[in-house]
């Protein structure tokens, strides 16, 4: 039997930048209904750079994503692990690496399992914690996690948000404060959940990135270097800066008690608004102009806010961009 081939894990060439993907995606190898094929080409119409494949419990599919790959998509290797008490993303697993899904919360067994993906230098992601069908809502505490997916695509039909997302956004939000406190807070991440044609990459999330490679796509998630983008037309930069020093989403800013700047461009939101949420909640808003392109100066002081970070909504309420913080220090 020929040995098999795996997609690669570096798209040479490629530096540092900001790079777009969707690392939650599903094919004919588990319930998708489109070919591993015929996923990419959608991922590349919708200028997404990478995408991971998470088929259901099986990493069957691994080696059938190699000729999907080139020097224009890297394909990262994953599986949605689906316990009976929530869904999670092993991302960046070994190829052919099986993680167990047979066990619940009272079971006990969750940590050994992170613990075995982070040994192969993976990430461990809690999908969709509010989904509306039995097994889906989430039900682990976060500790071991390293981000949670607070936008998921698959359950909004036409509408890529929805109740569910903005319960899975609020419970994210409220801990935020903590875990920055505490100094380890977890990023948010948004994924498309993509099992029919035209849900790749509605949402997905734009990283900072040293290179476009599995190592260190999976490392700008960790650090929260990246902010979710309701489609590739949504464009979104958003830095803070105090004293002489400024800072980027993920990063921290060493105020010192300097008054903060916080400046957000925005393109691709017709009549939006941003929203600044500290933790106090939202703390400022302003609008966008018709042409959905334009620039938002808040300022702020480190003593009211440890943290501050960005939600762009449509008109009606919809989400089309949300950005990981900025940590006040």
């Amino acid at each position: 039997m020929p040995e098999q081939e795996f997609p690669p894990t570096r798209v040479a060439g490629r530096g540092r930048g900001w790079y777009r993907g969707d690392c939650h995606v599903h094919s004919v190898h588990s319930d998708g209904t489109l070919t591993p094929d015929r996923l990419a080409s959608a991922a590349r119409a919708a200028g997404l750079d990478f995408l991971a494949t998470t088929e259901h419990n099986t990493a069957g599919a691994h080696s059938a994503w190699t000729p999907c790959a080139g020097d224009d998509l890297l394909v990262i290797l994953g599986e949605e692990v689906t316990t009976r008490t929530g869904h999670w993303l092993a991302l960046g697993i070994r190829p052919g690496q099986l993680v167990d899904w047979r066990y619940g919360l009272r079971d006990e067994r969750i940590d050994r399992h992170l613990d075995e993906v982070h040994r192969a230098g993976g990430l461990c992601v809690a999908a969709h914690p509010h989904a509306p069908y039995a097994s889906g809502t989430f039900m682990y505490p976060y500790e071991g996690f390293d981000a949670v997916e607070v936008w998921n695509g698959r359950w909004s039909s036409d509408l890529p948000w929805n109740a569910d997302n903005e319960a899975a956004l609020a419970e994210w939000g409220r801990g935020l404060a903590a875990d920055v406190h505490r100094g380890r807070w977890r990023p948010a991440m948004g994924n498309s959940d993509a099992h029919l044609e035209g849900q790749i990459g509605v949402p997905h999330t734009v990283v900072l990135a040293d290179g476009l490679s599995t190592g260190a796509v999976l490392a700008a998630i960790r650090a929260g270097r990246s902010w979710i983008a309701g489609s590739a037309a949504v464009e979104l930069s958003f830095t803070a800066s105090a004293g002489g020093a400024s800072a980027g989403v993920g990063e921290r800013l060493e105020a010192r008690g300097a008054p903060v700047e916080v400046r957000v461009g925005v393109r691709g939101v017709p009549s939006g608004t941003v929203g600044f949420h500290t933790e106090r909640g939202r703390a400022h808003h302003a609008s966008l102009p018709g042409s959905g392109a334009g620039t938002v100066v808040w300022r702020t002081d480190p003593a009211e806010s440890s943290f501050v970070r960005v939600e762009v909504r449509h008109p009606d309420g919809r989400m089309a961009a949300l950005a990981n913080p900025v940590v006040l220090g």
